[in-house]
């Protein structure tokens, strides 16, 4: 009984939340995932015909943001700065229920305020890197292409951060960043390769555009969670009380 009630505890994360530290953590997955938005984006962006952005330009944006952040943020709080990987570590047991609820609030918040402060700086209507289905790519073929690319970036993640795999300690960072990278040359002639909610939600409330974006949600929380729980069931390395994050 006491077990049963100390995993319930352990799962909705009350205490957890409760503390003023958390504060800073909300703040790292805000900031985490403006920077993220408004960096990644900007990229998108095609300022002279002649000159569009390439998929590896895209690629490597995203995947060396990503990277670098979880460089500096990793420590504070996990540097997920995406709803799909809070969702995953959720399902995989490596993050509480609050606190994937408030990291996805805040998430979402900083990713709006990023494309608002790109639409600041372009001053102009050149879109906002914002993502789209190919003209013949179906909104089930996008779920479905979206899931996948979330699938790897999630099991790489649970890989990277199994804190009994002493093979990747200090790779996470280059690791996610480059799985990120790789996903976005597969991926964007299709989707626009989003694989973070957040990412696709804050172009899409700044321009008002909202066809699709359920598809970019969909998408990589099924991957995220058939992820989570795989890692969990059958690639994680037994050991109780450890906790995956980007804390490395």
């Amino acid at each position: 009984m006491g077990k049963g009630w100390k995993g319930a505890r352990d799962f909705v994360g009350l205490e957890e939340v409760t503390k003023v530290e958390f504060l800073i953590m909300l703040f790292a997955e805000a900031l985490g995932t403006f920077l993220l938005v408004l960096i990644g984006c900007a990229s998108c962006i095609t300022w002279t015909i002649s000159n569009p952005p390439t998929v590896v330009h895209i690629a490597f944006t995203f995947g060396l943001a990503v990277a670098s952040l979880a460089h500096v943020l990793g420590p504070i709080s996990g540097c997920h700065v995406n709803p799909a990987v809070s969702v995953g570590l959720l399902i995989s047991g490596n993050c509480s229920f609050l606190k994937t609820i408030c990291y996805i609030v805040c998430q979402c918040c900083g990713a709006i305020a990023g494309s608002a402060v790109l639409k600041a700086l372009i001053s102009s209507d050149r879109g906002l890197g914002a993502t789209n289905l190919a003209s013949s790519v179906s909104e089930i073929q996008g779920v479905f292409m979206e899931a996948i690319v979330t699938f790897l970036l999630l099991l790489v993640v649970h890989a990277v951060t199994d804190p009994k795999r002493t093979d990747t300690k200090g790779w996470a960072p280059m690791a996610i960043g480059l799985t990120i990278t790789v996903a976005h040359m597969a991926a964007v002639p299709i989707t626009g390769s989003s694989m973070n909610p957040a990412r696709t939600l804050g172009p899409a409330v700044i321009q008002g555009q909202w066809k699709n974006l359920w598809v970019y949600w969909v998408g990589p929380i099924i991957g995220a969670c058939v992820a989570g729980g795989l890692y969990k069931m059958a690639f994680r390395r037994k050991k109780e009380d450890d906790e995956a994050s980007y804390d490395f």
